[in-house]
């Protein structure tokens, strides 16, 4: 009998989508609250752009701490439990950034923002992979990393509405008061394993256990690759570089995206603002399905990661080239430069767990995500010095886009899943 399919992808996504979009919320909604034009939070602080850019981006240094625990964590106990317990940590942070009083303490809460979030990631790539077999990973992996542009876009326009309307500090706390309403939905809604649910068919979960055991067994058949052995394969100091250049453009565009938005003959209000800061993650949700799909349908994963990012590093330094001339134009480039970072992490994703084994695939995502999203902080870093220095954003942006480009470029570097060296 052919099982059914459907219960997982209405069960298990909605709820990992939501509870990873407001993540993504509190984590980027700064970028907008800490606008000189949106708000007062730089003057109250006493930011300028370099510290601004420097404070923010710390997020990623304490993100950096407990990937790869949680990440061995949910492979080797539960990655449920995982994302639990960080739900309430990072909700107590996420809060606690409305409440300081000056940079140190921001930089304080930020930091610690980071390590409450650190272990969420690789946690939930495992729990996917726990419920979708290859064929279906980069569809499950871009449907749930959907939260990322879509809780910009959903939520840059309320982030502005409650700028305008209560302040910065109201914004940071309504927002960071969300992961306590989601975490008993997410406790009871979710099971590590198909064999633990019990709402899903029978036949569905003899197929699940049957797939993901036969697809565990032939990328270690014999059962005996250690932790360090797998840190030590080539793809790791391929993964990490390219996962630090688009984390690089992601959050420096994310952070410094209001920047473009401002033109001498346009004068936007915050809601305005919020909204045309949304249309280019709308735009990348968009193309986050387009591209996982067709990685699905082929099962190529690696000239869809390096599409989609040299598209957006064309567009990024066409945007800068553009911004002269026409406003407009320069945003319409902008709307496609954003997607790259975002539209190439399904097939991405998909690699490490088609090519490793589901003992340490955990541990090694969280390694690459760990190293990786230090380019969050160096992105946000480097664009606000830049940007400084040379009094404009044109230079950054198209360093941003420069780093894209390299990316590209790398991803031929990576390794092929074994069902695609088969064919």
């Amino acid at each position: 009998m052919t099982p059914v399919k459907q219960d997982r992808w209405l069960r298990i996504i909605p709820v990992a989508l939501i509870m990873y979009t407001i993540s993504y919320i509190d984590r980027t909604n700064v970028a907008l609250a800490f606008d000189p034009a949106l708000s007062s939070a730089m003057k109250d602080l006493g930011m300028d752009d370099k510290i601004k850019g420097n404070a923010i981006g710390i997020f990623f240094w304490g993100y950096l701490l407990l990937q790869i625990p949680g990440g061995y964590l949910a492979g080797r106990w539960s990655a449920r439990k995982i994302v639990s317990l960080f739900l309430i940590a990072w909700g107590v942070c996420a809060v606690g950034c409305g409440l300081v009083t000056n940079v140190t303490q921001f930089k304080v809460m930020r930091f610690l923002l980071g390590v409450a979030e650190s272990g969420v990631f690789p946690a939930t790539l495992v729990l996917l992979a726990n419920w979708f077999p290859r064929t279906e990973r980069a569809r499950a992996n871009a449907y749930w990393n959907l939260c990322q542009p879509l809780a910009v876009a959903g939520a840059a326009p309320v982030t502005g509405a409650l700028l305008g309307i209560w302040g910065w500090r109201a914004a940071l706390i309504v927002e960071g008061a969300l992961p306590f309403i989601w975490l008993p939905i997410w406790w009871f809604c979710v099971s590590d394993h198909p064999r633990e649910a019990k709402w899903i068919s029978p036949e569905e979960r003899e197929h699940l256990e049957t797939t993901l055991a036969r697809e565990a067994a032939q990328l270690d058949p014999g059962g005996k690759m250690s932790l360090w052995k797998a840190f030590a394969q080539p793809a790791l100091f391929v993964m990490v570089p390219i996962y630090f250049l688009q984390n690089c453009a992601a959050y420096g565009c994310n952070t410094f995206l209001s920047e473009a938005l401002k033109s001498p003959d346009k004068h936007f209000t915050p809601l305005q603002t919020g909204l045309l800061y949304a249309v280019p993650y709308v735009v990348a949700a968009v193309v986050m399905v387009l591209n996982s799909r067709h990685s699905d349908k082929t099962l190529e994963r690696r000239g869809h990661v390096a599409f989609v990012y040299g598209l957006a590093g064309v567009c990024l330094v066409a945007s800068v080239l553009a911004r002269p001339y026409s406003f407009w134009l320069s945003y319409g480039f902008l709307c496609f430069a954003i997607q790259g970072p975002f539209a190439g992490l399904a097939p991405f994703w998909a690699i490490p767990s088609e090519t490793m084994p589901r003992a340490v695939v955990g541990a090694v995502m969280g390694l690459v995500n760990a190293f990786g999203n230090i380019g969050g902080w160096a992105g946000n870093y480097a664009f606000g010095w830049l940007k400084q220095e040379t009094g404009g954003t044109a230079i950054p942006f198209s360093v941003l886009g420069g780093g894209l480009l390299l990316a590209a470029a790398l991803c031929f570097l990576l390794p092929k899943p074994k069902t695609e060296e088969g064919r």
